[in-house]
C-alpha cells in the first residue's frame, strides 16, 4: 500500500540498547504490504491494512519511520489481485496495530483469527471472531494452533501482549509472515529489537525462537514494512543470517 520509504537505524534496532547507542543517518527501507494465501480451497488473508482513504504520515527529515509514498487502499489493492472480499474465508492477525488490522470488517464470510489478548484490546466481539487456541509445538515455539494444512497461527508475544506470526509450509520452504517481530531484514540479521514493543523480555525470547527457526529450516521471511518482504517472495529467498 505504500513504498518509497525510510526507518533509521535507532527506531530498527534500538529497542535494548537505546536508541542513542545506533546511528540515525543509517537508514533502511521502508514500505508497507500485507498478504494473501489462496490454498485452492480458502483465501487467507494474512492482516490487513488500513482504512480506505488513510493518507499516512507525511515525509518528514529526520523521521524515525516513514512508511513511503501511498500506492494504494489495501481494498483496492485486494480488488487488483482479483480477489472479492466475500471470497475471503480467514483473516489472520498478526496483532492488533491498525496497519494490521483496521480492514477486518470489510470480509462478510470471514473468519477472523487473532490471540485473546489483542481479540480484548480491541474489543472485538461477534460470531467471527476467533480467540486462538495455541495447543500445540510448532517445531521449537511452544504454542501454535494449524488454521488450515500447512498453515500455522503461532504465538509470538512482545510486540504486543498477543502478537502472533503465521508460517505458510509450501513445498520444502517455509513462510514466515511475521507481522513486526522486526521492522527490516536487517534487524534480523543484526538480531535487534526495534524500539516497538509492550513486553520487552517476551519480544527478545520471541525475536530468538524466529531466528532459532530460520537457522534451521529454509525460510521466506515476509517484513510487513520493507521491500524485502515482498522482494523475498516474489524471489522465493531463503533468509540466511
Amino acid at each position: 500500500m505504500f513504498d518509497g520509504g525510510f526507518m533509521n537505524q535507532p527506531f530498527a534496532f534500538g529497542g535494548e540498547e537505546g536508541k542513542d547507542k545506533f546511528d540515525e543517518q543509517i537508514i533502511y527501507r521502508s514500505s508497507l504490504q500485507n498478504f494473501l494465501i489462496d490454498t485452492g480451497d480458502e483465501v487467507i488473508l494474512v492482516d490487513t491494512g488500513f482504512k480506505t482513504g488513510y493518507a499516512g504520515p507525511a515525509k518528514k527529515l529526520g523521521a524515525p519511520l516513514y512508511m513511503g509514498e501511498k500506492v494504494n487502499d489495501y481494498m483496492v489493492a485486494l480488488e487488483q489481485t482479483g480477489y472479492k472480499p466475500e471470497q475471503v474465508t480467514k483473516v489472520l492477525i498478526t496483532h492488533k496495530h491498525n496497519d494490521h488490522s483496521d480492514c477486518i470488517a470489510e470480509f462478510p464470510n470471514a473468519k477472523i483469527y487473532i490471540s485473546p489478548e489483542d481479540a480484548d484490546a480491541m474489543k472485538l466481539d461477534g460470531d467471527n471472531i476467533v480467540r486462538a487456541q495455541y495447543g500445540q509445538p510448532y517445531h521449537n515455539f511452544p504454542n501454535a494452533m494449524q488454521v488450515a494444512p500447512g498453515i500455522w497461527f503461532i504465538q509470538a508475544k512482545g510486540h504486543t501482549h498477543g502478537n502472533s506470526i503465521v508460517i505458510a509450509e509450501v513445498g520444502d520452504l517455509y513462510y514466515m509472515f511475521h507481522g513486526d517481530v522486526t521492522y527490516c531484514d536487517a534487524a534480523l540479521k543484526a538480531n535487534k529489537l526495534s524500539i516497538i514493543f509492550e513486553d520487552k523480555e517476551a519480544a527478545r525470547e520471541t525475536l530468538d525462537r524466529v531466528r532459532e527457526f530460520v537457522q534451521n529450516n529454509p525460510t521466506v521471511y515476509l517484513s510487513t514494512h520493507c521491500p524485502e518482504g515482498y522482494e523475498n517472495l516474489e524471489l522465493k529467498r531463503v533468509m540466511k543470517l
